[in-house]
């Protein structure tokens, strides 16, 4: 489809919203304006956005939607105040306040960014010609916002990298991701990580989860060793250093010292009832001390909440270098954040989540080539997944048919040709609480029983 000429973005299909709800609905309903035949005064009062208003134009109808999504993590900068008042001084907020007007504000998404139009990273202008959209585009809304981090890694943009399983089942982010969470409804976070995880990865795989479950690393780890992640993710994007300014014309832009591809495990900066591990993948984010300089701003708490974050990455696989052997991971210094692993300016910021040294492997145990076919019977290796993984797939799936169920959302009118810069903490960053320190041979977890004892009965040790 050839790019749409900047008319064509803003052009009202006639047709097609006469059969939408809100066409029922006088125009100035939501633009405000008046409705008379005189030009200067019918645009007199009009709003660019109804959504500048959202109480006063959605909520007249979706109340109770409009109250919590005005309040949401999607339209609010609460997760970015989290952190950034953690890192600075009070007297520095205001000027911290000024930068976000400029560099943040505009990437918080209103009502109409998910029902109405697309942002501008992907052309801009209306969805479907002012009809409105109950479920948001994956690729013309979600990952339009979200672009560095989730698209490159769910749709496998990375070289070298394959796209998340989810993706190559066909989900899209409102399969996981529901409408409740989106509006924020029951909700109240000051940043993406708070409360129960939502969603999580019980929700669909309860069964194929710790001991039980008849998968071999699953029986041996448990649920409270590490996320789900620690052992399912692959490379994901880390960067470093933002620094935010305006150019002579004033225009907001920033500058990142880097990007670069990583897995990094650390400790557990979130440890809660709802995320019990002592390990998580963690994502450098990108923040130095000097990220607002250009605003009179000089973060004097940096080393108050770590600069590697808690992180979810999206691009889930089942086989993933963790998971090749025992000692993929045990033993392993080059995957954990340790001290070597962390430039020194940043050593006191992490120190609450570095460790001295790869977890080792307990005496007692052998170390498994866990993705081999001829993974010894007595291993403990059960064949039978329970379908955690669906059909087993070692290729790409077949070109998806031309109908694809509104799987991609219309077409883009124009492909960007980047992905959107970093969300810097568009979702908030980690939780400041620190975390129990935990000596590195608790990677197996706890027992009542001595876990360099292997029982006779391979049978009843594997929950047979």
């Amino acid at each position: 489809m050839a790019p749409l000429e900047p008319w064509e973005r803003v052009r009202v299909d006639a047709e097609t919203y006469a059969e939408d709800v809100h066409s029922y609905i006088n125009c100035t309903e939501c633009h405000l304006g008046q409705s008379v035949d005189d030009m200067e005064l019918a645009h007199e009062g009009m709003l660019d956005s109804p959504t500048q208003d959202p109480k006063a134009t959605c909520g007249s109808c979706h109340n109770t939607i409009t109250e919590a999504a005005v309040n949401s993590l999607h339209s609010t900068l609460a997760g970015y105040d989290t952190a950034l008042y953690e890192r600075s001084m009070p007297e520095d907020h205001p000027n911290i306040e000024e930068a976000e007007q400029y560099h943040c504000n505009s990437c918080h998404a209103t009502c109409g960014d998910c029902h109405v139009s697309q942002p501008a990273s992907v052309g801009g202008g209306l969805l479907e010609g002012h009809t409105f959209v109950e479920e948001p585009s994956m690729s013309r809304n979600c990952t339009a916002c979200h672009g560095s981090r989730v698209k490159d890694e769910y749709y496998g943009a990375h070289e070298g990298l394959t796209s998340d399983v989810h993706f190559r089942a066909r989900m899209s982010c409102n399969d996981c991701h529901t409408g409740d969470e989106m509006h924020g409804i029951g909700i109240d976070a000051n940043h993406r990580y708070d409360g129960p995880a939502e969603p999580s990865c019980e929700s669909c795989h309860l069964e194929q989860i710790g001991i039980g479950s008849g998968i071999y690393q699953h029986e041996v780890h448990g649920t409270e060793v590490m996320s789900c992640q620690t052992c399912h993710s692959v490379s994901y994007t880390n960067c470093t250093s933002c620094h935010v300014e305006r150019s002579e014309d004033d225009i907001p832009f920033f500058t990142v010292a880097s990007h670069e591809l990583d897995f990094v495990i650390a400790r557990n900066i979130l440890r809660s009832n709802e995320r019990p591990y002592d390990f998580t993948p963690v994502r450098h984010v990108p923040v130095d001390p000097y990220a607002l300089l250009y605003y009179d701003v000089l973060l004097e708490n940096f080393d108050a909440r770590p600069t590697w974050a808690y992180a979810t990455p999206h691009n889930i696989q089942r086989n993933t270098p963790q998971t090749e052997s025992c000692l993929s991971c045990h033993g392993n210094d080059d995957i954990f954040l340790t001290a070597e692993n962390v430039i020194p300016e940043e050593h006191a910021a992490n120190a609450s989540i570095m460790i001295e040294q790869a977890p080792p492997l307990p005496e007692g145990y052998e170390n498994v080539i866990t993705g081999a076919e001829d993974v010894p019977a007595d291993a403990g290796q059960s064949t039978d997944d329970g379908g955690f993984w669906g059909a087993e797939d070692s290729a790409e799936p077949e070109e998806s048919p031309a109908d694809d169920g509104g799987f991609w959302g219309a077409e883009d009118s124009a492909e960007p040709e980047e992905s959107p810069a970093d969300d810097g903490g568009f979702w908030g960053a980690e939780d400041s609480a620190e975390p129990e320190t935990t000596e590195p041979d608790s990677f197996w977890g706890e027992s009542s029983e001595d876990p360099t004892e292997t029982p006779d009965d391979e049978e009843t040790f594997w929950g047979g």
